[in-house]
């Protein structure tokens, strides 16, 4: 069995959906197009535990969620007792991207460097991303109790060493600024 962070989550089931073991499941994946290809599924409760193997018998979409049919879950208890796992395949499973393309489970906890910056080139550490629809997905970056927004930009893309977990970044003056604490002047304006 892989280790748990073997794993990407696809999706994560709400409920029972039909009288024979069915269950609806929100799609947390780009490609649900590959849920065609896929015969093997692992579940796991939120924490972690309770990873386990499943067939994929069959599946469809039904109102922008996924309707999941495993092997051996053949009732609405069999089904309600999967209400809340998280469905994921296995990391090497996933499909592959283009070149300048990455899974925000792997942009997550990477540290940004800010390239030809003289103090402490450090920005921080990615915790989430948030994907914006039409625009450039928003890197939340923390360093200590600083947080910072850094828009996933390509022109600020400098180099990716994914083995290091580093991304070197050429960020715009004063976008750091922007998202500093406020000064006395500016609180006592608010």
């Amino acid at each position: 069995m892989p280790a748990k962070n073997e794993f990407v989550v696809i999706g994560r089931i709400l409920r029972p959906q039909g009288r024979r073991g069915e269950v609806l499941a929100d799609i947390l994946t780009d490609f649900p197009e590959k849920f065609a290809e896929r015969r093997q599924l692992w579940l796991a409760a939120e924490n972690g535990s309770h990873l386990r193997e499943y067939n994929l018998e069959e599946h469809w979409f039904h109102k922008g969620r996924v309707v999941f049919k495993f092997g051996g879950i053949d009732s609405i208890s069999d089904a309600e007792a999967l209400k809340g796992m998280l469905v994921q395949v296995t990391a090497e499973s996933r499909v592959a991207l283009d070149v300048n393309s990455f899974y925000v489970s792997d942009l997550i906890g990477n540290t940004i460097i800010e390239v030809g910056r003289k103090e402490s080139p450090t920005v921080g550490i990615i915790e989430d991303v948030q994907q914006i629809p039409g625009s450039a997905p928003v890197l939340l970056v923390r360093n200590g109790k600083q947080q910072y927004e850094i828009p996933f930009a390509e022109e600020y893309l400098i180099r990716v060493d994914a083995a290091r977990k580093i991304l070197e970044m050429k960020l715009p003056q004063g976008l750091l600024e922007i998202n500093g604490p406020l000064s006395r002047k500016e609180k006592k304006k608010q």
